[in-house]
C-alpha cells in the first residue's frame, strides 16, 4: 500500500501561472497526477484551513479510488520548528501503527520551509522510513525532465536520486555538469533552432585551454555564455572574474589586468595583482574587449601565447593559467582595417569563435525568458503579476534592438510599474521605438495637453476609413478587418455624413 503525507500549503489544490488567468495543479495533485497512490493523508494547519476543504474535493473529484484522510495539527506558528516536529511525532506514531505494512511517501514541496526541513530530519533520521517527493513547476518541465523526483535519504552508502517512473536510479550528478544541465544551471534559455551551433561549439571547446572569443550585439547574454564556458571548463567554480573593458580608465588598464608593483607610478604605494592573477586557475571573462588600447593588446597576446604576464613596473614575468574568453559587438575586421585592433591577436582567439544570434532571430524563446523573468522579480513583489497570451504575443513580435537585457528591463518596469495584476498587451512598457509587425507601433508621447480620449477617437476614425478603403468600400469585409460588427462600421459611416450634414 503506497501512502503519501504532505502538509497543505497556498498553492495547493491549485495555484495561478504566469499566463493570464490560467490555473494549474499545486504540489499535491500533480504528485498524484505522475505517482499511483493508495491513500493521501493531509496534514492540515489552522491557516490552510481553506485550502485543506479545497484540496480534498479536489481528491475526491480528481482521483476517487484514492482513499483521503485528514489529519489537524494546531499550530500557532507555521515557523515554530518545536511545534511542527510535535504536532508530526504525535500523528505518525498513530500512523505508522494503523499501517504497519505501508510504503510511505512525502510530499516537501507544500507548507512552509520549516516543515519541508522537519520532514527531512524525520525522513533521515529514520523516525520514519519514507520516500521524499519534490514536484517542479511545469513550465520548468520538458520532455527530458520529470515532473517528480525521488530521494531516498535512508540509503546507507548515499542517496540515491530517482527521476520519475520508467527512468533508471542514478547517483547524484558529477561535480561537473554535462551541457544540458549546465544550461539550466546558468539559466540561459536558448531552445531555438538556431541556438544549437553556438552551444555546439561551447560544448566542445570548453574542456580545452582555447581562448573563446563571443561575438553579438548587445544584450545577447554575452556574459552568460561565458560562465557556461566556464561552468563547462571544469574549472574551481567561484574562480570566474569578469572585467568590463570599456569601463577602465585608459591611464590604468594595464595595471587593472596585469597588476603593478610598488613605486611602478604616481599612486603605486603597494604591489598590486591584476585580473589576470585574480583568475589564475579559472576564467578571465573580457567584456567589450574591443574596447582595448592598442599597447594593451600587444601585451594580451603575450599572454596567450606563453601564459606569462608582465605587471606594470615588474622585472620578470608571472606564470598564470588563467582561460580567456572574451566578448565584443565590435565587427573585428573593420576594427583591423581601421588599424583600431590587432590582427594578430584576433587570429589567435578566432579558434575559438562563437557567434551568438539576437534575439530577433530566434523569437520561440522570447516568451520563455520572459516568463522566467517575471518569476524572477515576482519574488520580490507583493502581488506576483502574470501575463496574458497577447502581451506574450505583442513580446514576441517586437524585434527588441537592445536582445536579452532590454527584453528583461521592459518586464521589471513593467511588472513593478503597473497596478494591474494581469499585464496585457497595452500594459506592458516598453521604451525604445517598436518595430517589426508590433500593432502599438508610433504611439505618441504623452504631452502637455495630450487628450488621451482625442487621441483614441481619431486612431478609430483613421482605422475605419483605412479599413473602408482597404475592402474597397465593403462594411462587411472592413468590420472583418477591424474586428467589429457590420452595425459598428454602418454607424460610423452615419455618424460621419451626420457630422458633415451638420457642418
Amino acid at each position: 500500500m503506497n501512502v503519501l503525507l504532505s502538509f497543505v500549503g497556498f498553492h495547493d489544490p491549485f495555484s495561478q501561472g504566469l499566463v493570464g488567468e490560467q490555473s494549474q495543479p499545486g504540489p499535491i495533485l500533480s504528485l498524484l497526477e505522475a505517482r499511483e497512490f493508495d491513500k493521501v493523508v493531509l496534514f492540515s494547519t489552522p491557516n490552510t484551513e481553506k485550502q485543506t476543504n479545497e484540496t480534498l474535493a479536489a481528491l475526491a473529484s480528481r482521483h476517487a479510488p484514492v482513499e483521503t484522510e485528514r489529519r489537524d495539527i494546531p499550530l500557532t506558528d507555521p515557523t515554530n520548528y518545536e511545534e511542527i516536529l510535535k504536532g508530526l511525532r504525535q500523528h505518525l506514531r498513530e500512523i505508522q501503527a494503523e499501517l504497519s505494512a505501508a510504503r510511505f511517501f512525502i510530499g516537501v514541496n507544500s507548507g512552509t520551509p520549516q516543515m519541508h526541513a522537519s520532514w527531512v530530519l524525520l525522513t533521515a533520521s529514520g523516525e520514519i522510513p519514507a520516500h521524499l517527493l519534490s514536484t517542479r513547476p511545469p513550465r520548468f518541465v520538458d520532455k527530458n525532465t520529470p515532473l517528480v523526483s525521488e530521494v531516498d535519504v535512508t540509503s546507507p552508502l548515499f542517496p540515491v536520486v530517482r527521476r520519475g517512473p520508467g527512468i533508471p536510479d542514478e547517483v547524484p550528478t558529477s561535480e561537473f555538469p554535462d551541457l544540458k544541465t549546465a544550461v539550466r544551471e546558468t539559466g540561459l534559455v536558448a531552445d531555438h533552432p538556431s541556438m544549437a551551433g553556438p552551444l555546439k561549439a561551447i560544448g566542445a571547446l570548453a574542456d580545452s585551454d582555447v581562448p573563446i572569443l563571443l561575438l553579438g550585439e548587445t544584450g545577447t547574454g554575452k556574459e552568460m555564455f561565458a560562465r557556461l564556458v566556464h561552468r563547462l571548463s571544469k574549472r574551481p567554480v567561484e574562480r570566474f572574474v569578469a572585467v568590463n573593458c570599456a569601463a577602465l580608465p585608459e591611464n590604468l588598464v594595464e595595471s587593472i589586468l596585469f597588476g603593478h608593483k610598488r613605486g611602478a607610478f604616481t599612486g603605486a604605494v603597494s604591489d598590486q595583482d591584476g585580473k589576470f592573477v585574480l583568475a589564475d586557475g579559472g576564467t578571465l571573462f573580457l567584456d567589450e574587449f574591443g574596447e582595448l588600447p592598442l599597447p594593451v593588446q600587444a601585451k594580451l597576446l603575450r599572454v596567450l601565447q606563453d601564459g606569462v604576464v608582465e605587471p606594470v613596473g615588474a622585472r620578470r614575468g608571472q606564470k598564470v593559467n588563467a582561460r580567456i574568453v572574451a566578448a565584443t559587438n565590435r565587427d573585428l575586421r573593420k576594427a583591423i582595417k581601421k588599424g583600431d585592433f590587432r590582427e594578430d591577436l584576433y587570429y589567435r582567439l578566432e579558434v575559438g569563435r562563437v557567434d551568438i544570434p539576437p534575439l530577433r532571430d530566434r523569437r520561440s524563446d522570447i516568451p520563455k525568458i520572459a516568463l522566467h523573468v517575471l518569476d524572477q522579480v515576482n519574488r520580490s513583489l507583493r502581488h506576483p503579476k502574470r501575463l496574458t497570451v497577447e502581451a506574450l504575443s505583442r513580446l514576441e513580435r517586437h524585434d527588441w534592438l537592445g536582445n536579452v537585457r532590454d527584453l528583461e528591463n521592459a518586464i521589471e518596469r513593467s511588472a513593478r510599474l503597473s497596478r494591474v495584476h494581469v499585464l496585457d498587451a497595452d500594459d506592458l512598457l516598453i521604451s525604445e521605438p517598436i518595430a517589426g509587425r508590433d500593432d502599438l507601433e508610433g504611439l505618441p508621447e504623452p504631452h502637455e495637453g495630450f487628450s488621451l480620449e482625442g487621441f483614441i477617437g481619431g486612431a478609430r476614425k483613421q482605422l475605419m476609413l483605412r479599413a473602408l478603403e482597404i475592402a474597397g468600400g465593403n462594411q462587411s469585409e472592413a468590420a472583418r478587418l477591424l474586428g467589429v460588427s457590420p452595425q459598428a462600421v454602418h454607424k460610423f459611416l452615419r455618424s460621419t455624413v451626420d457630422r458633415i450634414n451638420r457642418s
